[in-house]
């Protein structure tokens, strides 16, 4: 089934100078890009992002980091893109991750891994509503 997942470049790859070479890999894994854009989060947007996370021990640190720079968030399409894109970016630890994956090649340590993947279907739609209205989201049929 085709479906979309949100995906971010997070500022310490953005930073890093990673987003053309992170891009690429999108593109070669045969996702569609409905959605693109650049944007610097306030910490209030960052912790409206994760709210899911409030409370947790690494909530105030990982909204610090989210509102600390550039990142691009992006709608991707594909066959069961959530799932896709998950191996793509492989395991949260960079230490983890399989050779080839984004977080391998591009991450720094769990605080700063990079990229973030939508971890369901629901949660990919909700994610999406939250950075792209419908309107921006180019290439439906």
């Amino acid at each position: 089934m085709i479906t979309r997942t949100l995906a971010i470049i997070k500022p310490d790859a953005v930073n890093a100078g990673y987003t053309g070479k992170i891009l690429d890999k999108i593109i070669q894994e045969d996702f569609r890009i409905l959605g693109l854009k650049q944007i610097k989060m306030s910490l209030q947007r960052a912790q409206g992002f994760y709210a899911v996370h409030t409370g947790k021990p690494f909530f105030e640190e990982l909204t610090q980091f989210m509102s600390s720079g550039p990142c691009i968030v992006l709608t991707l399409e594909k066959e069961n893109a959530v799932d896709s894109w998950r191996e793509v970016i492989g395991a949260t630890n960079p230490e983890e991750a399989d050779e080839g994956t984004i977080r391998k090649e591009f991450a720094k340590n769990v605080g700063e891994n990079a990229v973030h993947g939508s971890d369901s279907d629901e949660n990919g739609i909700q994610e999406i509503a939250f950075f792209f209205s419908e309107a921006e989201l180019i290439g439906n049929k």
